[in-house]
């Protein structure tokens, strides 16, 4: 199991990037959060399987119909197994320090 902290940059608030994120990563079992960052990027934290969180990744480099995704910084470290389901969070000021 791995943990990837992904923060997403593009015309990616205001096209249902988040709900679609949440419905790709329950379809692939993963758990963790995704949130919006005042800056305008979104920001995830994702754990599950490496092949899911990988496969996760690939969709978030294109993400929705309505999105433009510019660039996704990926780091990656073990699972925590804190999380119990994948939802969405409120807005933060700024990404989760690394």
């Amino acid at each position: 199991m791995i943990r990837a902290h992904i923060i997403v940059s593009g015309l990616v608030q205001g096209v249902s990037y988040r709900k679609n994120t949440q419905n790709e990563a329950r379809k692939l079992k993963i758990t963790g959060w995704v949130r919006n960052l005042f800056s305008g990027k979104v920001e995830i934290v994702a754990e599950g399987t490496e092949e899911a969180v990988n496969a996760l990744i690939s969709w978030i480099r294109e993400g929705p119909r309505f999105a433009r995704v510019k660039g996704a910084a990926v780091s990656l470290s073990e699972s925590t197994g804190e999380f119990k389901d994948f939802e969405i969070r409120e807005y933060g000021l700024f990404p989760l320090p690394e």
